[in-house]
């Protein structure tokens, strides 16, 4: 990028190309200035109904792995599915304001707290997440792009490369757990043994085959709920984008986060905005990108920031016998 200069580069077979986008900010705002609120609206509740879903798929996924902690007890004193998607809200505007994606490590020690399980247990159940989300992702990836008229650019193909190969190695890390973690985790020191262990269950404990269904349809329901935030977004800008085409570019967006930047700036901004060139032009593409990262990065700090406050204040509140350990009954 070179002053209002982004260079988006373009490969076919041995050659390759370079597309300039000489972007006019006066054009990207007044696009922003005339867009349909209503449209952006519900883009934005659309993306807020996302964490409802991705509560409830983290809350299956944590009642099961509660099992193996208490046996022959199959009901589980876990927080309401708001709660979870409280912690996940928190977990992102953590991500969105820190380097590495430290979020992921505060929701699962913030749990923990509040809760009184491990954290060790709290974040296996979140790697578990991460590797249904890979593979969703890697799936409507695959079918998207299958379906679109024209699959003539490198792009969209990196991206199903990018998450093949993110569901791909946290598949193996799940294999070796299961079959190598536990006689691993014997031949160091007892404190590390029991963290160890407690990652192990929370990891792969909450992987019930019986759950694999309703977990797959959650996910795909999370990711189908981001496209629709995009769609509304695109059409509160009175444009036009297909349906695989708008899966792309959303899955890429979510693809181009995991970049260890706060919230992925720079890289998801850039990367979008070289995908929706592809199919609007340049000015257009830079308008959608920014009115979706409006929603994506600049909301979630501001909301998931008041949350934040407003449960540590609450937690810094709150009488010891007022907070309830996590029990397994």
């Amino acid at each position: 990028m070179d002053g209002n200069r982004i260079v988006v580069k373009e490969r076919f077979g041995s050659g390759s190309r370079s597309i300039g986008l000489d972007l006019d900010l006066g054009k990207m705002f007044l696009n922003i200035k005339e867009m349909d609120p209503l449209d952006y609206l519900i883009g934005l509740c659309i993306y807020y109904g996302s964490f409802v879903v991705r509560g409830l798929r983290w809350k299956i996924l944590a009642r099961s792995a509660s099992k193996s902690i208490v046996p022959h007890q199959l009901k589980t004193d876990l927080p309401s599915t708001i709660e979870f998607s409280k912690f996940i809200l928190i977990g992102w505007f953590i991500n969105g304001i820190t380097w590495l994606r430290l979020g992921d490590a505060y929701r699962a020690w913030s749990f923990s707290r509040r809760f009184k399980s491990t954290f060790s247990w709290s974040l296996g159940t979140i790697l578990t997440e991460r590797v249904l989300d890979m593979a969703t992702i890697l799936g409507i990836l695959i079918v998207a792009i299958l379906s679109m008229t024209s699959i003539g650019n490198q792009a969209s193909n990196y991206l199903i490369y990018a998450a093949a190969v993110m569901a791909g190695l946290l598949s193996i890390f799940l294999i070796v757990m299961r079959l190598f973690g536990m006689k691993l985790a014997q031949l160091l020191p007892k404190p590390l043994f029991v963290i160890y262990s407690m990652f192990h269950k929370g990891t792969l404990d909450s992987l019930d085959i019986k759950q694999m269904p309703v977990l797959i349809l959650l996910s795909t329901l999370g990711w189908l709920l981001e496209a629709g935030r995009l769609y509304f977004i695109i059409k509160a800008l009175n444009l036009e984008l297909s349906l695989p085409m708008i899966l792309v570019v959303s899955l890429g967006h979510a693809i181009l986060s995991t970049v260890p930047t706060p919230g992925g700036i720079g890289a998801v901004e850039t990367g979008v905005i070289g995908l929706l060139a592809l199919a609007l032009p340049k000015n257009d593409a830079a308008s959608v990108a920014i009115l979706d990262r409006s929603i994506t990065l600049l909301s979630v700090i501001v909301f998931g920031g008041l949350v934040f406050f407003v449960f540590e204040i609450l937690q810094m509140k709150m009488p010891k016998k007022l907070k309830r350990p996590y029990t397994n009954k």
